[in-house]
């Protein structure tokens, strides 16, 4: 009867379980993902969010999945297609990148067979300076590129403001001019993506540090080590008769004009934003010497150049020397708040979208 009993029981669970089983979806790997694609030039409403094809690596890519992108002041500069000059880069009529988007943080979850230097699992940051396409919840990407294993001790969301604001202010104070102990240097726009690396990397350098902000960033830049804090709703610093070794205007402001009398004999006027005022004076003063004024697009640099730099970063962070600030986190969907957001010009450290909010 035992016997009996469990042949029974036996007997019953097979058909059980076959039809459990045969109830089961199978699950096969999505071919699509969501992107922000940028139907034009013009306000933030021309970019959309859409369903597209996800990118399939070639053998010397990674499939990276994304996990936070940085929303910056260069984004949306891109975005409107100005300055004009510009657009011979970007395209003429529209981007001729249809996903925006160059830092980002993530994990790669495939690699091509001739990929050698990251495996899949890896948590890495950096820009896709190349290709942009860093709205989007994938992106292939070569090895090679400007990029690096995220430091274990931030977030994704802090590792993706680093690539923007950090990258380009070491590149201006390390590469553009060589920033000395003991120089003065004053930030315009101390309180923004550029700005608050810059304060920092500033008095790792061993400068005196003048941070210009608004009244409710002052605290925040004085907290980041800025010896002197200015309130420009209240103090125009080029009318103080201060000088200084080095102004450096993350937020292109001023001129080099403007700040002149505001430099010593040799000192240089810093810009990251392109324009042909800019570009004539920088070419001026590089003949008759003297006070200097001095531009550089960074994304536009050797990336073996920009990758030393961008491992000092990763250095100082992992040592608790640099930090991201972080101001806004918007969801993928909230592209458009985040660029009006930006076009406010009053964020304070960095903007960043995360693709799993």
């Amino acid at each position: 009867m035992k016997n009996l009993a469990a042949d029974l029981q036996r007997n019953n669970a097979l058909p059980t379980k076959k039809r459990n089983s045969a109830l089961q979806p199978i699950k096969t790997p999505s071919t699509k993902m969501k992107a922000i694609i940028a139907t034009g030039y013009g306000g933030p409403n021309v970019l959309q969010l859409q369903e597209v094809a996800k990118p399939i690596p070639k053998d010397n890519e990674m499939l990276i999945k994304i996990k936070a992108a940085a929303v910056t002041r260069a984004d949306t500069m891109m975005r409107t297609g100005y300055p004009l000059i510009g657009r011979l880069m970007l395209g003429l009529r529209k981007p001729k990148h249809a996903i925006p988007g160059t830092g980002f943080a993530g994990e790669v979850v495939e690699v091509g067979k001739a990929v050698t230097l990251f495996k899949k699992g890896d948590q890495i940051f950096g820009e896709s300076i190349e290709i942009f396409g860093a709205y989007a919840q994938y992106i292939c990407l070569k090895e090679d590129g400007l990029f690096l294993k995220k430091p274990s001790n931030i977030t994704y969301e802090a590792a993706a403001g680093i690539c923007d604001g950090a990258l380009t202010s070491i590149s201006f104070l390390k590469d553009v001019i060589t920033l000395q102990p003991g120089q003065k240097i004053l930030i315009n726009g101390a309180s923004g993506s550029l700005g608050t690396a810059a304060v920092q990397l500033a008095k790792l350098f061993g400068a005196r540090v003048t941070g210009v902000c608004s009244t409710k960033n002052l605290a925040l830049v004085k907290s980041l080590g800025a010896d002197e804090v200015i309130d420009y709703t209240i103090t125009d610093f080029t009318k103080t008769g201060k000088k200084y070794d080095v102004i450096f205007d993350t937020v292109g402001k001023e001129s080099f004009s403007t700040c002149k009398d505001s430099l010593t004999l040799k000192g240089s006027y810093l810009s990251p934003v392109f324009g042909m005022t800019n570009l004539f004076q920088m070419l001026w003063t590089s003949i008759i010497g003297g006070k200097q004024a001095k531009f550089s697009a960074t994304g536009a640099r050797p990336v073996s150049a920009l990758k030393l730099l961008f491992q000092e970063l990763k250095e100082l962070i992992e040592k608790g020397q640099l930090k991201s600030i972080m101001d806004k986190n918007y969801s993928l969907e909230q592209i458009v708040e985040a660029q009006t957001y930006i076009d406010k010009g009053h964020k304070k450290g960095n903007v960043v979208v995360t693709m799993e909010h």
